[in-house]
């Protein structure tokens, strides 16, 4: 560790996390203990926390205060996590239709956040400082596993508008001082591919993080331009957000000359699991029950496909019990070589991120579009399809609030990317269907040029 990344990583950035009132260090430092406890340690652990965590909501929180009363469930004789079942799974609707009522009593500060959605269905939700200590704590332990840390020079690929919409002067100056450098993952064009090239070779970054869909992309570019990127000094790929495919590690790992470490987790459900330097996925299991539920309701067996379900025991002022991810992964019951007790998710199935091609050839991120209709009031489900490079058809289910504006902000949004002669059709509708695996594909592009064809969140 370079004396300067030590002074981001013991001072500068825990003075940071000080004037945020967040505890992240605090907790880092517990999860880096707790990581090599036994299994049945941590189960002991797990079980008293998910106790006291559903006391507190049921005594707080107007929401789980009314159902524990109805289901006559008493949180306090909660002696397994198998307890857990004996409640109902929360769905994206249920936490839109009671969203003051799964605020707790007497909350602290709440940061309000919203998703693309990976049933399609934008979803408003609210973060109180503890959570937010808990994500920052448990994404930076992981960190740690491949030998980096919080000072080193990193590049970040990435497209969501709070990173990229919020960059004011004070969040410049931290991310300088922190030596976090971000490119904006929107416009794939080979113009900007150049750009991100370049940039990599010229900062040498220690490590990158981002989708994998645009990592790769970068990859291929620089093997296109046959531009060496193996002997940067980058130590390790961080990807996250999309489904890893095989192809893509091994191209990522090839050009940049390093290995790719995969992670799980959204924005709404938390950081939910980490690739250690031995392979495995391991679940922040400190902070994270995860559950995997047949089609049944049933839970599905160890190595058993089955929805992901998240019980995020940092939540207390905004709870996320048994929220239902949409996403299809399987639980391992085997134990990892690196010697962590934290679990293992063996796989994680149905989730990825496209690019979506414009009249002039440009490739685009997916979110491009997606973040137009995500939170525009009035929009309750949408699915987007672009049919040819010259028509996009945006289906929209659509509520009260939903207006004319509303409608030409989407052509306009969609016409400013994609090209203004192309034919943008907005089409409200009473309903969307899911495919047939139960999974909801919110983009889809019949246009060659992008690297797949669905995507998912």
């Amino acid at each position: 560790m370079s004396l300067y990344t030590a002074l981001c990583s013991h001072l500068l950035f825990p003075f940071h996390e000080r004037l945020k009132g967040h505890d992240s260090v605090a907790v880092r430092k517990r999860l880096e203990l707790s990581q090599w406890w036994s299994a049945d340690q941590l189960e002991d652990y797990r079980i008293g926390r998910v106790r006291h965590f559903l006391v507190d909501v049921g005594q707080r929180v107007p929401f789980y205060r009314d159902l524990f009363k109805s289901l006559g469930f008493d949180p306090r004789s909660v002696h397994s996590i198998d307890a857990l079942s004996a409640l109902p799974l929360l769905d994206k609707h249920s936490i839109r239709a009671n969203v003051d009522r799964l605020m707790a009593d007497n909350h602290g500060s709440l940061t309000r956040y919203n998703t693309g959605g990976s049933s399609g269905e934008p979803l408003i939700f609210y973060m109180g400082s503890e959570r937010k200590s808990h994500d920052v704590a448990a994404k930076w332990r992981a960190t740690r596993w491949w030998d980096v840390d919080i000072g080193d020079r990193e590049l970040v690929v990435w497209g969501s508008p709070i990173e990229l919409g919020t960059q004011d002067r004070l969040r410049r100056l931290r991310d300088g001082i922190m030596r976090s450098h971000l490119l904006p993952a929107f416009e794939m064009s080979p113009k900007n591919l150049d750009h991100f090239v370049d940039t990599i070779r010229a900062t040498r970054p220690a490590m990158l993080f981002g989708y994998p869909s645009s990592l790769s992309l970068i990859a291929q570019h620089a093997q296109q331009r046959k531009l060496p990127a193996h002997d940067l000094g980058i130590k390790v790929v961080f990807v996250t957000s999309e489904k890893l495919y095989d192809e893509q590690r091994t191209v990522i790992s090839e050009v940049f000359g390093c290995p790719v470490a995969n992670g799980y987790g959204a924005r709404d459900a938390g950081f939910i699991a980490h690739q250690c330097p031995s392979g495995s996925l391991h679940i922040s299991a400190e902070d994270i029950i995860v559950e995997t539920v047949s089609p049944d309701g049933k839970p599905a067996a160890p190595g058993e496909p089955g929805e992901i379900i998240v019980t995020h025991m940092a939540t207390g002022d905004f709870p996320f019990v048994r929220y239902r991810t949409g996403d299809i992964g399987l639980l391992s019951d085997k134990t990892c070589a690196c010697g962590r007790g934290l679990p293992v998710l063996e796989d994680v199935q149905g989730r990825t991120t496209d690019f979506v091609v414009a009249r002039d050839g440009t490739v685009m991120h997916g979110l491009a579009l997606i973040y137009t209709l995500r939170d525009l009031p009035g929009v309750e489900r949408f699915r987007i399809e672009q049919v040819s490079i010259d028509q996009t058809v945006v289906q929209v289910v659509a509520g009260p609030a939903f207006e004319r504006a509303s409608e030409e902000r989407i052509v306009r949004d969609f016409k400013a990317r994609l090209g203004e002669t192309v034919d943008v059709r907005v089409d409200k509708v009473a309903a969307i269907a899911s495919e047939a695996s139960g999974k909801f594909r919110y983009v889809v592009s019949h246009v060659s040029g992008g690297t797949s064809q669905a995507i998912h969140d």
